[in-house]
C-alpha cells in the first residue's frame, strides 16, 4: 500500500508538470520560447535528466542489491535449518521432542511472513501456539550425552542454533528498515516534473502527444513503484519467495 500511495503521488505529480507546461506554452508571451530561450531550457533540461538518471538507476541498484541480500539469508536459514534437524537425528531418540518444535517453530514463521501460504502451511503447524527459535538452543544444552559423539553433535547443533538465531535477528532488524531514504525520492520526483513540464512547454497540444506523455510517466511511476517493492522483501507484491522454508519444512523431522 505504501509503494502504490508514492507511486501514485509521483504520478499525480509528474503529470501535472507536463499540464503546468502546456498550459505556460499557452500564457507566456512569444519572446519567452524563442529559439535562443529553447536551446537553454534544453540544456537545463538535459543536466536534470542527466542526474534523474543517474538518481534512478542507483535507486534500482540499491533496492535489488537489498533484495537479493535477504533472499540470501533466507537461503542461509533454511539451510542451516535443515542441517540442525539431521545433526538432532543423528544423536538420537531423546531430541524427537527438540526437531518437532523446530519444525513448528519454522511452520508458524511461515504463517506469519507469508499469510498468503496458510492454507498451504496450516496442516505443517501441529499446535496452534507460537513456538519460538529461542527455546531451542535451550533445549539442546538440556541434553545430556552418554558419549563423545553425541557430545560432538550436541556441540555442533549449539553452533548451527547460534548461527540460526544470529542470521534470524539480522533478517528482523532489516526487515522494518527500508534502504531507500525519503529525501532521494522526493528530490527524484521532483527533477521528473521539472522534466516533464519542459516536456509540456515545447510539445503541440494534441491527443497524441498528451497519451505519450502520460505513457512516460506511468513508467516513471511504475520504475518508483518497483524500486520500493524492492526495498521491501517482506511486504507488498515483491516478496521474497517461502520456497527456501517450505522446502526445509518438508524435510523436518523425518
Amino acid at each position: 500500500m505504501y509503494s502504490l500511495t508514492i507511486s501514485f503521488l509521483a504520478f499525480a505529480c509528474i503529470s501535472g508538470g507536463m499540464l503546468l507546461g502546456m498550459v505556460l506554452r499557452a500564457i507566456l508571451p512569444r519572446h519567452h520560447l524563442s529559439e535562443e530561450s529553447k536551446d537553454v531550457l534544453k540544456l537545463g533540461t538535459g543536466m536534470i535528466a542527466t542526474m534523474s538518471a543517474l538518481v534512478l538507476g542507483l535507486l534500482i541498484a540499491s533496492a535489488k542489491s537489498n533484495f537479493d541480500t535477504m533472499s540470501g539469508e533466507l537461503n542461509k536459514v533454511a539451510g542451516r535449518i535443515m542441517l540442525l534437524d539431521r545433526v538432532l537425528a543423528h544423536y538420537g531418540p531423546e531430541t524427537r521432542e527438540t526437531r518437532e518444535l523446530l519444525r513448528r517453530a519454522v511452520a508458524g514463521s511461515i504463517l506469519r511472513l507469508w499469510p498468503e501460504d496458510r492454507k498451504r502451511q496450516a496442516t505443517a503447524a501441529a499446535g496452534p501456539e507460537r513456538i519460538d527459535f529461542e527455546v531451542i538452543p535451550d533445549l539442546i544444552r538440556q541434553l545430556s550425552p552418554r558419549n563423545e559423539a553425541q557430545r560432538w553433535l550436541q556441540s555442533r547443533a549449539l553452533q548451527v542454533s547460534g548461527d540460526i538465531a544470529e542470521d534470524r535477528w539480522l533478517l528482523i532488524a532489516q526487515t522494518g528498515e527500508r534502504s531507500i531514504a525519503m529525501p532521494f525520492l522526493v528530490m527524484l520526483v521532483s527533477w521528473l516534473t521539472i522534466i516533464f513540464a519542459s516536456f509540456g512547454l515545447f510539445s503541440p497540444r494534441n491527443s497524441t502527444v498528451i497519451i505519450v506523455l502520460l505513457v512516460c510517466a506511468i513508467s516513471a511511476a511504475g520504475a518508483l513503484f518497483l524500486i520500493l517493492e524492492l526495498d521491501s522483501p517482506f511486504r507488498g507484491l515483491l516478496k521474497i519467495s517461502s520456497a527456501p522454508l517450505g522446502h526445509a519444512l518438508m524435510y523436518l523431522g523425518k
